[in-house]
């Protein structure tokens, strides 16, 4: 295989357009800093009151009455193990015959769990609630084996490549892929001091009230700041490399949280006549290891290919905030104006919860497409570990 097909990005597209399912209901956790709001509450714990949540606005929804959910599907990427959206499942009194997935594909697998609805919903008929979830507070320690006569090793995060491929951290690329895009610090410090400010006043003006459900007697995101401007974020030091631009100011952080939605075929959401947002298409995407940020710019592409849109004709663009120099990137490579992006603040003020940040991403557009008619396209994106992205373009309706 030559060098350019084996770097050149590759999409897999799910575009069901005006067939596609609908999202019906969509519901999220607060989202909280690792360590504080919920440092004692498991991924499965986190993620069942959200479940429960969404099968009770399914349920009060005109002419559904007690349908029943056909499957549960969420994305997780540090939890213990064991099926963590079946104990979710069973956890929010969901009835025991309903089968459950977990799927991983790193931070993308939020979004990723609805592109597997998405496939199950062209398959067969139902209702499917999918998402994701992730408890950094909790996620266990993990060792690799030892050899012997020798101590295990301990480590935070998997391999997302081989090495002799290219495994850099998150942080590490971004701040890299920033340099050769001439991305400089005063954009990203600019670009984060202005997601703070939105989500700070959608917050405190009850922006995402309806979409959050109580967990834990937790009700309000923790991590949005007023007054974070670009003065204050300038006096923050480089994060990841002498000379860098990247900084702890400009990044994401470390959280917890889980989102999802509730997913009907397209035939029995028209027999409802409820309002929602059609799925026009889905895609994965994937590039090279080293500038794993990149990644949801073939995703979105593709998907906005395949739904036969350009860029200019989306309501709300929803880019997961991971590093302000990689989202920025990432605008600029599919252009995008910057002030498009998370309208009401992203990620780098409310928190990326790894597993839970795409459905995040899906619940956003409908709190600012259907439950406050905001326009009647969206797009949300996210870029993964490993150089992978994941994209889904929805359409408002009726």
């Amino acid at each position: 295989m030559s060098t350019s097909a084996r770097t050149a990005p590759h999409a897999s597209v799910v575009a069901p357009g005006t067939s596609g399912p609908v999202l019906v209901a969509a519901r999220r956790s607060a989202i909280g800093t690792a360590g504080k709001s919920f440092a004692r509450v498991s991924a499965a714990d986190l993620a069942a009151p959200v479940l429960a949540a969404l099968a009770a606005d399914v349920a009060r929804l005109p002419g559904l009455g007690d349908a029943p959910v056909r499957e549960v599907v969420l994305g997780n990427c540090t939890g213990p193990g064991g099926d963590v959206a079946r104990v979710a499942a069973l956890a929010a009194g969901l009835p025991l015959n309903v089968p459950a997935l977990t799927v991983d594909r790193q931070c993308g697998s939020g979004l990723a769990a609805l592109e597997v609805a998405t496939a199950m919903l062209a398959a067969a008929p139902g209702l499917v609630l999918a998402g994701g979830v992730e408890s950094a507070s909790t996620a266990p320690w993990r060792f690799w084996p030892p050899a012997p006569g020798e101590d295990p090793v301990r480590y935070e995060r998997a391999p997302f490549a081989p090495d002799e491929i290219g495994d850099p951290d998150m942080g590490l690329a971004a701040d890299l892929l920033a340099e050769e895009r001439g991305v400089s610090r005063e954009r990203q410090d600019a670009y984060a001091a202005r997601s703070h400010a939105r989500a700070w006043r959608t917050l405190t003006t009850g922006g995402f009230d309806g979409e959050v459900v109580p967990v834990a007697g937790v009700d309000r995101d923790e991590r949005p700041r007023d007054g974070l401007d670009v003065e204050r974020l300038a006096r923050l030091r480089p994060a990841f490399r002498d000379g860098g631009t990247v900084t702890a100011g400009n990044s994401c952080g470390v959280n917890d949280g889980a989102a999802a939605v509730a997913l009907l075929d397209a035939a029995t959401h028209a027999a409802t006549g409820g309002p929602g947002l059609q799925v026009l298409a889905v895609a994965s995407a994937g590039v090279d290891p080293n500038r794993p940020g990149l990644g949801l710019v073939p995703a979105a592409q593709a998907a906005l290919d395949a739904a036969g849109l350009d860029v200019r004709k989306v309501d709300v663009v929803e880019l997961n905030e991971a590093f302000a120099g990689q989202v920025l990137a990432c605008c600029d490579e599919l252009g995008i104006d910057e002030e498009r992006v998370c309208p009401e603040g992203g990620a780098l003020a409310l928190g990326h919860p790894w597993g839970a940040s795409g459905a995040v991403l899906a619940v956003r557009l409908f709190t600012q497409l259907v439950r406050r008619g905001r326009g009647d396209i969206g797009l949300a994106a996210i870029a993964v570990g490993g150089g992978q992205g994941v994209a889904m373009v929805v359409r408002r309706c009726p």
